[in-house]
């Protein structure tokens, strides 16, 4: 009888908990995110239309398009790659949502045979 009580206990509390996903407010414009190479953080910011994504990278300009799985998932193709792995298609999937930034996972589109999938994570905030 303990036992079935602390497990009904536990599916209750569990079942109250959830995560704001409100995509549908980040689907355009204007994004910071930040991240760090060889120990130097960079801040990148970004516009996403419905259909682009434009990134601004030390004043470089480098454009991809958007096409929607749902309100929280995409795929990012750069229009004008400039290596092959410039050419593999980009998953990115919006894991929770707060007023102004959300966080979210990428990896690659298509998984590569024989290869472990790399998922990686971040945080964007809005600033437009």
């Amino acid at each position: 009888m303990k036992f079935l009580l602390s497990l009904l206990l536990l599916i209750l509390l569990t079942s109250c908990y959830s995560i704001e996903r409100d995509c549908s407010d980040f689907k355009t414009g204007t994004f910071e995110f930040s991240y760090v190479i060889n120990g130097k953080e960079h801040t990148s910011r970004f516009k996403r239309t419905e259909d682009y994504n434009i990134d601004y990278h030390e004043e470089k300009a480098d454009s991809s398009s958007i096409r929607w799985i749902n309100d929280c998932e995409f795929i990012l193709k750069k229009l004008h790659p400039t290596s092959n792995s410039e050419k593999e298609a980009i998953h990115m999937k919006i894991l929770s949502t707060t007023d102004n930034s959300y966080t979210f996972e990428y990896k690659l589109a298509l998984k590569r045979p024989n290869r472990p999938s790399r998922v990686e994570k971040g945080v964007a905030t809005k600033v437009d």
